[in-house]
């Protein structure tokens, strides 16, 4: 009887082993094929030609850089493309103004996906711009998607990244970081910092930085006043429950 339990007992083993192995490789292969596809994207956009090889095109008002003309035909919720050096940070950013979550769950070419792709929420306008540009990212153990955005923890790291790249289809941008900080969201013991997305005001928009400085890990010696374009990036922290890592930057004026 002894014999008979202890090889249930392993045959059980041995099943709850297969599966774990199993859902390991599905892991590791399906983050094979999220670097694969974002590398792809990043490969069209390195080798797009120059303006004056190729015509621009149009949607409305909007004249696109030749650099994102391609991506933009495969998928015209791109707004545009984030940059981070020395990171995994590299990636088309989308919207979905009418599915506001969409690229939650959903990659570039729109096709379902744990990793999602990172997306700017659905209230922020990117051309004009808002005063706050909000774009989100998934932190993947991987460490792709935002999971390397944590790497700011670090004061060592901003030191030498002080800039963020954050192009619209229509125009090159670069980003001073203000703050890091860290925040719970969807609790009124968290900042929430998703809230603000073209000011009232300048106490508004003061308020806003007032706060971010508040909270943030370190000083950066950079501040923004009123009239200032900014970007907030945003990815998970497991720190806490609803645990969000997030860094501001405003944009650069030549």
């Amino acid at each position: 009887m002894k014999i008979k339990t202890y090889r249930i007992i392993i045959a059980i083993l041995g099943i709850v082993f297969l599966v774990s192995m199993g859902a390991v490789v599905k892991n590791y292969l399906d983050s094979q094929k999220q670097q694969e596809l974002y590398n792809d994207l990043a490969e069209v956009v390195e080798t797009e030609p120059e303006k004056e090889e190729k015509p621009m095109i149009y949607d409305g008002d909007t004249e696109f850089l030749p650099d994102y003309q391609e991506l933009y035909l495969q998928n015209n919720d791109m707004v545009g493309w984030i940059k981070v050096e020395d990171t995994k940070i590299n990636y088309p950013v989308v919207q979905s103004k009418y599915e506001p979550d969409f690229y939650l769950k959903h990659k570039f070419d729109k096709s379902y996906s744990e990793y999602g792709c990172p997306y700017v929420q659905e209230n922020c306008d990117v051309e004009k711009p808002s005063d706050n540009l909000i774009i989100y990212g998934h932190h993947m153990n991987d460490g792709s998607m935002f999971a390397e955005l944590t790497k700011y923890e670090s004061k060592g790291f901003y030191e030498n990244h002080k800039t963020i790249t954050f192009d619209s289809v229509a125009q090159h941008r670069e980003y001073e970081i203000v703050a890091v900080f860290k925040t719970v969201a969807y609790s009124s013991d968290g900042f929430q910092y998703y809230r603000f997305v073209d000011a009232e005001n300048s106490e508004d928009y003061d308020n806003y930085i007032e706060k971010c400085k508040k909270l943030a890990l370190y000083e950066t010696g950079v501040s923004a006043q009123y009239g200032d374009k900014l970007i907030t990036l945003s990815t998970c922290e497991y720190s806490h429950n609803n645990g969000r890592f997030v860094v501001v930057a405003k944009l650069k004026t030549t």
